[in-house]
């Protein structure tokens, strides 16, 4: 009797190992992370197609208001999204850091970007895309200028950016301190945000 339960006790603390090993991200060797599947679990190789749609009506949408052509997607800028996410997420300062641009185009050689982080999981494109576009209250076209702090209007500017023609974005989870975070990152090419351009 004893030695049944000392061999299920050991195939229970495997089986616990096993998946702490594929699941517990955060105590033990990063593990690169999937792309977001709102839909069900699990790792998709291939992104959902409604995905890039979601995330390109909703930017087009706010172009189209100032008379700028739609982006197009590109998948080659979505898996640069992906590795520059990967990239902070494990080799830089975590869930909540924040893009260094000098270091992005020197490590991923792309144009412009757009970032946003999460508690609690990842929102869906469209709310991501929103929480930029309300930076638009704060730029002032007149004199292209930004009323706020740490010129959060380039949020903004780099979705309405005339001469940007192609989007790329992705989104990761990123675990800390037992929850998951999300992390958006959406690049375009050509870059927006050039000093003393204006964006439309």
């Amino acid at each position: 009797m004893m030695k049944k339960m000392a061999r299920a006790l050991v195939v229970v603390l495997a089986v616990t190992v096993a998946i702490c090993l594929t699941q517990c991200h955060g105590y033990g060797l990063p593990v690169r992370p999937h792309y977001i599947n709102f839909y069900g679990s699990g790792p998709r190789l291939i992104p959902r197609t409604n995905l890039s749609l979601d995330f390109l009506e909703s930017q087009n949408k706010a172009r189209a208001a100032v008379g700028v052509a739609p982006l197009k997607w590109s998948p080659s800028l979505e898996k640069a999204a992906h590795d520059v996410a990967w990239s902070m997420i494990y080799n830089e300062k975590g869930c909540h850091s924040y893009l260094d641009p000098m270091s992005l185009n020197r490590t991923f050689d792309i144009g412009g970007y757009n970032q946003h982080w999460d508690r609690y999981g990842t929102l869906p494109p469209g709310e991501v895309v929103d929480k930029w576009l309300l930076m638009k209250k704060y730029y002032n076209y007149a004199n292209n200028s930004c009323s706020v702090r740490n010129n959060r209007c380039g949020w903004y500017t780099q979705v309405v950016w005339r001469n940007s023609l192609e989007l790329g974005c992705a989104q990761e989870r990123c675990f800390e301190n037992r929850q998951s975070n999300g992390m958006t990152i959406c690049l375009y090419s050509p870059r927006g945000n050039v000093p003393g351009q204006r964006p439309y």
